[in-house]
């Protein structure tokens, strides 16, 4: 009689080591950029044709900051980074509704000054990073930065390379103020992958004001043809009292006011 069979020994499978996924190169974004994350959200899907404001010079003067914040549209500031209290007045003017982008002094041909922290031609990289890092670290929640004066470093290839590099880093986008006819900034940011804008329009040379009506006008009618258009003014009485009075009318027009991000989309998807 044969002997009985042996018991089969249990099937222990064998351990594999877990399959783990590869890990992303750190330039590679896993969400959406700040520029996306910040950006006001219109009510409803703008119409064209859109118009977007841009205030620069926000913080400086307290009454003009204030009074900008209370006009009755989604208006995009732009606040100077080395400001009294500008964390502060950042966190107002986005609980009301606006944009925010961090006005970086750049230097400008000529003797004025652009402020502490200022980008300046011939820095080393490392001196030009240290000072746009001290800028765009001063506040939170905005979705790019505009030049605050700068009419020789706009038009400065190289430094303007590296404001990209930094920005494309960071996820933001950069609106040209065009301070220079030589600016370098939308190839700049064309070479770095990076959204970029350029004003159509400067509401107010001088604090005086007496051009502003006829630039708003000058305004509708790029709004009109384009489908989009970008002006830039501060925050002065005269241009105040002008917006104050010129919003409600443009809307009962048919123009809508956006925020900034808004025409970037526009003119992304045109």
């Amino acid at each position: 009689m044969a002997p009985p069979r042996a018991a089969l020994a249990p099937q222990v499978p064998i351990s594999q080591p877990p399959i783990s996924q590869p890990a992303l190169p750190k330039h590679v974004v896993t969400e959406p950029p700040a520029w996306k994350r910040n950006a006001v959200v219109p009510a409803a899907t703008p119409e064209a044709p859109m118009i977007a404001i841009v205030i620069d010079d926000m913080g400086a003067n307290r009454k003009g900051t204030e009074r900008a914040m209370s006009l009755p549209a989604p208006i995009t500031f732009a606040f100077l980074p080395y400001t009294r209290n500008v964390a502060s007045s950042v966190k107002l003017a986005r609980e009301r509704g606006h944009e925010i982008l961090v006005h970086v002094p750049m230097e400008p041909v000529g003797k004025d000054d652009p402020g502490p922290h200022a980008l300046r031609v011939g820095e080393t990289d490392e001196q030009l990073r240290t000072d746009l890092a001290w800028c765009l670290d001063q506040f939170g929640g905005y979705v790019g930065i505009n030049n605050h004066m700068g009419s020789r470093f706009t038009a400065d290839a190289k430094g303007m390379a590296l404001v990209m590099a930094t920005l494309k880093d960071r996820g933001l986008l950069f609106l040209d103020s065009r301070t220079s006819a030589q600016t370098q900034a939308a190839n700049a940011a064309r070479a770095a992958g990076l959204p970029t804008l350029s004003r159509d329009v400067f509401l107010d040379n001088d604090e005086e004001g007496g051009e502003v009506k006829a630039e708003l006008g000058r305004l509708e009618q790029i709004a009109l043809k384009h489908g989009v258009a970008i002006a830039i003014g501060h925050p002065h009485p005269v241009t105040l009292d002008m917006l104050e009075k010129w919003i409600p009318d443009a809307r009962a027009r048919g123009f809508t006011l956006v925020p900034l991000t808004a025409a970037l989309k526009h003119r992304e998807a045109s």
